[in-house]
């Protein structure tokens, strides 16, 4: 009689172990939720203020405090607080929060206090060096023309539309190589729909005409390469007598087909984006190489 209670009662243990388990998890994690439903605290309302962008304490890594990982991966555990002048943090993505100044202003800064990797940028902006050095060689004018060329390439043959060419989305790496910044355009698919649209723009002086102010496709982003193309070779904007403010006139003279008549080894090229007479960005580049070859 033992030996079947026994045989008995040792699935009837298990049985009873396994289904009250969910029931335990769902318990913890409630208990919880209704605790990160208390209160907060002033300190967490008001952020914890920090007079330097070091690490804070509670910013390393507290093992005993962290769910069970891997060991080859490293959690760190943050805790919000504010900058100098920062009143409170109104978002947070990316490593980083946005921090609120005053109604003009936000502060972008990292989670981790110190730990400005994310947010440094490694390399040069094309605009200010073209701006810092006049004498720049004809070679190396038109391999930045190539490189900006070979980048736009590169994404539309991905369907993808930047939007925002400019010089102030160029960088410069330590070899001084050209490279493509600050993504916020339009993923499209095959046909030409758009995926997604991060909704940014050019500025007036590489925006395009067009019947939509929010349309953009290969050609557009071609045109806004005509305008970087020009300013590499020039070493300044198109029409220098007018403000990127000077919406209206800027816009009126692309309209009218008022384009710059300046005499670079580009010209022909630009005054073709302009008028978007290229169907693609390996037509273009194409032109680019062409010129390069014929002064070797």
């Amino acid at each position: 009689m033992m030996e079947y209670i026994r045989a008995f009662h040792v699935p009837l243990h298990f049985a009873l172990q396994y289904s009250w388990y969910p029931l335990v998890t769902i318990f913890k994690s409630l208990w919880k939720a209704l605790g990160a439903l208390r209160p907060p605290s002033h300190c967490e309302g008001s952020c914890q203020q920090s007079s330097l962008l070091r690490r804070q304490p509670g910013t390393e890594t507290l093992q005993n405090e962290l769910p069970t990982h891997p060991s080859n991966v490293t959690v760190i555990k943050t805790l919000r607080y504010c900058p100098p002048q920062v009143t409170s943090i109104i978002s947070r993505g990316g490593g980083n929060f946005i921090g609120l100044i005053n109604d003009t202003t936000v502060l972008k800064y990292p989670c981790a206090a110190g730990n400005m990797e994310g947010l440094e940028i490694e390399a040069r902006l094309l605009e200010a060096y073209i701006d810092s050095k006049p004498s720049i060689s004809l070679w190396q004018r038109l391999q930045w023309c190539r490189q900006a060329a070979e980048a736009v390439e590169h994404i539309h043959q991905r369907n993808i539309i930047h939007c925002d060419i400019n010089l102030r989305n160029f960088l410069l790496d330590d070899n001084l190589d050209l490279l493509l910044a600050d993504f916020q355009g339009m993923l499209k698919t095959e046909d030409g729909a758009t995926i997604l649209d991060g909704l940014s723009r050019e500025c007036s002086k590489s925006f395009a005409p067009r019947s939509h102010g929010d349309y953009a496709d290969r050609k557009t982003d071609l045109f806004a390469l005509g305008s970087a193309i020009y300013f590499i070779m020039m070493g300044h904007e198109i029409f220098p007598d007018l403000s990127n403010d000077d919406d209206d006139e800027i816009a009126a003279r692309f309209q009218n087909e008022q384009f710059p008549k300046d005499n670079h080894a580009c010209a022909q090229i630009t005054e073709k984006c302009w008028k978007q007479q290229y169907e693609s960005a390996a037509d273009l580049l194409f032109d680019i190489v062409q010129i390069q070859l014929s002064l070797k």
